[in-house]
């Protein structure tokens, strides 16, 4: 099931609207067959585990990390699949919360004769597929919020310039969380102060850039701005408000851009009703988001309630008390000494620091 587990990870980030799924058939203690989601959620990583086993599956046992389907959608259900291929044995991580699945895949395994434990590394599935979870019962995505931090807690200089803080060790970290997640999100205060690019750029992982979404209520975002450019090679989603105008949204459809609006909140200052921009991105298939900025979108989706883990990149440097705050008007402590996060995990990447906090 580790083993499962691990093979399922590697379609995070390009399987959505599905799960990332692993798979692996054992059979006279000898794996015969592994398999994960494929790119777009098809083939589901049991056939493709099947494909591989052969007439090895046959009186095996599958390891999956999800209770197999049971419908049709896109592609027939994984349950019969299972069947037809003479599987003696499933053990399957935990029940798909699904209501086209939820326990149906399992009840028709066991009504061909087929034995099914269910719960093994159930703890370890329900986190790697949270997003999935999250998507079908919340409407929403995982969100992942990342913060690069100075010693001082700055995110930027004076007047929102960018200053480096961090090394190329956690700038490549950063770039495999963003090629594991499906969206990453920005303000448009962010993409007006670092006009970035927001794909990734590991040798090898630069076709998988996720989606990259922009806050836009009042559609300021420069045409010749890098997101802009680029937006026929990466999609680009902007979050508007419905009364923005209509002749910037042309001009930013015309370049590639995907202009979508939600609904404003009645919050001080106004800004774009997240709850909304949530559920649009699911509705979407988005199940993995990461926030990266600015200050003000980071302490908005903290104070909603909406963030489910926490990247803490640390720099060695201090930036100086006329620096940006990382969460506006918000300490940091509200994150690091709060009791509603608990530490899941440090790294050391050269001189900085990576601290992974989630939901106690």
């Amino acid at each position: 099931m580790q083993l499962a587990l691990t093979l399922g990870r590697r379609g995070q980030g390009r399987t959505w609207p599905n799960p990332a799924v692993g798979a692996v058939i054992v059979k006279d203690n000898v794996i015969v067959g592994r398999g994960w989601t494929q790119p777009g959620g098809r083939p589901h990583a049991e056939p493709e585990a099947l494909r591989r086993a052969g007439e090895a599956a046959k009186g095996a046992t599958l390891y999956v990390t999800l209770e197999p389907c049971s419908h049709f959608g896109k592609s027939p259900p994984c349950a019969d699949a299972i069947i037809a291929a003479g599987v003696a044995r499933v053990v399957s991580a935990i029940e798909d919360p699904n209501p086209e699945v939820g326990g149906q895949g399992h009840a028709r395994l066991r009504a061909a004769g087929i034995e099914v434990s269910v719960g093994l590394c159930k703890d370890e599935a329900a986190r790697d597929h949270a997003g999935h979870f999250l998507r079908v019962g919340a409407r929403r995505p995982f969100v992942i919020l990342k913060l690069a931090v100075s010693a001082d807690d700055k995110i930027a200089a004076a007047g929102h310039r960018p200053v480096a803080i961090t090394g190329e060790a956690a700038k490549a970290r950063v770039h495999l969380l963003r090629a594991q997640s499906d969206a990453i999100l920005v303000g448009i205060g962010t993409v007006l102060a670092d006009d970035p690019l927001l794909t990734v750029r590991l040798p090898g992982l630069e076709s998988q850039s996720p989606v990259r979404v922009v806050l836009d209520r009042a559609l300021r975002l420069p045409g010749d701005s890098k997101l802009v450019h680029s937006a026929r090679q990466t999609p680009l989603w902007v979050m508007t408000s419905d009364l923005s105008e209509a002749p910037a949204a042309m001009k930013l459809g015309a370049a590639g851009a995907q202009v979508i609006r939600v609904p404003v909140s009645n919050g001080s200052p106004p800004g774009l009703d997240l709850t909304s921009v949530l559920h649009t991105l699911a509705e979407r298939g988005i199940t993995r988001l990461v926030v990266e900025g600015g200050a003000r979108v980071a302490s908005s989706f903290l104070n909603a309630g909406f963030v489910d883990e926490v990247w803490l990149l640390r720099g060695p440097d201090a930036i100086g008390m006329d620096g940006i705050p990382a969460l506006d008007t918000q300490p940091l402590s509200a994150i690091t000494q709060s009791p509603r996060w608990r530490v899941h995990a440090t790294e050391t990447l050269e001189q900085d620091s990576l601290t992974i906090y989630e939901r106690s």
